[in-house]
């Protein structure tokens, strides 16, 4: 695992990179502080500094990648040392699938990943609610998820995120050990229906995994569940945060019709 100095080293090079380049890099925080294994993570220090970082975040079959070096010691090939060897431990390890994440407006991002084989997938758009005013609504019962609901959930990401059953169930089992996190199922008329995840850090409320099974879906359910949440958090004093991918359109105008606003912008490449 990694250690106190070492996650503060990381968070430490992260601002400065957010703040040099003006973008915001997605490290995962959640799994980087609950790490079981140190085979994950490649960090280069000089004179007790660290100037480069990787790290691999497993979900099931898949691995996601992200990194980020130092502003001044940058072009010396220290990156990619790094990239080398995180890729050559993502492929010993068997994944089938390799995602490399960087920042949108990353133009040195972009055209490391393009020369070193990289193809564009997808992006992900990270949005806040800005405060609008939200009715009342009714319908449909939220309750903490228990044991029994792990089929459901699993279901639920093959369903309407198109995930693999073993990439659901890696994901869904690892979230269960999350704290400051609420793991909701939606029933409506008693028929579990949905979920929705609440994860609270730093006064933000981050939205994740929100699903409907598709046979439900076009009915309203998801736009009062929806409203309800993002209504409970604001009034606790907590900002409202989600992330959507651009090629989810209904997903995005849902969002976006309740007061969600883009704010920043993920682009994933795949890496064979």
């Amino acid at each position: 695992m990694l250690t106190s100095k070492q996650l503060l080293d990381i968070e430490t090079l992260q601002k400065e990179c957010e703040a040099y380049d003006h973008i915001q890099l997605k490290l995962n925080w959640e799994m980087l502080r609950n790490r079981e294994t140190d085979q994950l993570d490649f960090l280069h220090y000089e004179n007790e500094e660290l100037i480069s970082f990787l790290g691999l975040y497993a979900f099931g079959s898949t691995v996601e990648v992200c990194g980020m070096v130092k502003p001044r010691e940058r072009r010396k090939n220290h990156f990619s040392r790094l990239f080398q060897q995180g890729m050559a431990t993502a492929k010993q390890k068997g994944f089938k699938r390799i995602l490399l994440n960087a920042p949108a407006s990353s133009t040195e991002a972009k055209a490391f990943l393009t020369k070193n084989g990289a193809i564009y997938g997808f992006s992900e758009h990270q949005m806040e609610w800005k405060e609008i005013q939200l009715e009342e609504v009714e319908g449909f019962t939220l309750r903490q998820a228990n044991i029994a609901d792990l089929d459901m959930r699993v279901r639920l990401s093959v369903e309407a995120f198109g995930l693999t059953k073993e990439d659901a169930l890696a994901m869904e089992s690892r979230i269960d050990g999350d704290e400051d996190t609420d793991m909701f199922m939606i029933d409506v008329n008693e028929e579990t229906v949905g979920k929705i995840r609440v994860k609270r850090e730093n006064g933000e409320a981050w939205i994740y995994g929100f699903s409907i099974l598709p046979t439900h879906q076009g009915k309203g359910i998801g736009r009062k569940v929806l409203k309800r949440v993002v209504k409970e958090q604001s009034e606790s004093g907590h900002s409202v945060h989600l992330e959507v991918e651009t090629l989810n359109a209904h997903a995005l105008g849902l969002y976006e019709s309740i007061g969600f606003q883009v704010v920043h912008a993920q682009d994933y490449y795949t890496y064979n």
